[in-house]
């Protein structure tokens, strides 16, 4: 593996250029850094969200910077608002940037969302109608994006509660053709997957039939609440804040099946565990990642969900 020097401020940093795929990761949270130290070097990568490190410096780069010495990461981006109104924020992409070209980082995703009005930023990550309106304006902001930081980025699909009677398509094709327009890669989220279908009393493996598999290059897992709407139905919520869910682990083997094995993350934001149940999640992952990696040796994968 070759180094990459990185120039920071005036000192340089070499990284080790990590493979990523067929493994399992989980996302890094500075409580854990202790645990992972004294572990030592393991298989797996770790997913930061691009907006905890912004700044220049400080305890977060430091600690960012000692994981990146062992481990390949991914910056997961939650703020762009590739999917809002108004303009891409240029002072927040050249940050992006920034922080891309400081790490360089596996791979590098956000979300079909948006999170943005005007001067307002929302702690959530909203929907979108699917139209030939927003196909074309999302579109050009994959483009600027992926224009201005040099590389391709990964596309989520959300998470749903409801559905705009302005959509004209169904959200897997309309992903499939913003991917195609723009060439940027997809990020599977299962538990989305999971969470829009029961939300909105659809099919997950109907979606997942329809959903291009073959443009996936990261995949999501985490866990979810249970509520109640207001008349009483279910209700899931993609909280993040406990262990994936026995469905979610079903749908994931479903696609290993069809895709063979594809690096994944093991969400978990929230509620934050201890290390230990956090890598036994990851090991999960890992272990239906190595099944599917024999299973594709041999030429075996089936063809259709």
């Amino acid at each position: 593996m070759e180094p990459n020097n990185h120039a920071i401020g005036h000192r340089a940093l070499r990284f080790p250029d990590y493979p990523i795929d067929g493994m399992a990761g989980t996302s890094f949270k500075h409580e854990h850094l202790p645990a992972i130290l004294q572990q030592g070097r393991r298989q797996g990568f770790f997913e930061v969200h691009a907006e905890n490190y912004m700044g220049d410096g400080g305890p977060p780069h430091r600690a960012l910077s000692r994981i990146r010495e062992d481990y390949p990461v991914s910056i997961h981006g939650v703020c762009l608002s590739i999917g809002g109104p108004q303009p891409l924020d240029r002072q927040h992409l050249t940050r992006f940037k920034a922080l891309i070209e400081r790490y360089e980082p596996a791979l590098v995703s956000e979300h079909l969302a948006w999170s943005t009005h005007e001067t307002t930023y929302f702690n959530d990550l909203l929907p979108l109608p699917y139209n030939a309106d927003t196909l074309q304006h999302v579109a050009e902001h994959i483009d600027e994006v992926q224009e201005t930081i040099g590389r391709q980025i990964l596309l989520e699909n959300p998470s749903s509660y409801l559905t705009f009677t302005e959509s004209t398509m169904a959200e897997t094709a309309f992903i499939r053709e913003l991917a195609r327009r723009t060439g940027c890669g997809l990020l599977l989220d299962i538990n989305n997957v999971f969470v829009s279908a029961t939300n909105l009393k659809t099919s997950a493996l109907d979606y997942l039939a329809d959903y291009p598999l073959d443009l996936v290059r990261e995949i999501h897992l985490a866990g979810h609440a249970t509520q109640s709407d207001e008349n009483g139905e279910l209700l899931l919520i993609d909280s993040h804040d406990g262990p994936v869910g026995d469905a979610v682990w079903k749908l994931y083997e479903t696609v290993m099946v069809r895709t063979g094995p594809i690096a994944t993350l093991v969400e978990w934001d929230s509620a934050i565990p201890d290390w230990l149940t956090l890598t036994r999640e990851a090991a999960a992952a890992q272990a239906i990642l190595d099944r599917g990696a024999v299973t594709d040796d041999r030429g075996a994968r089936h063809a259709a969900v």
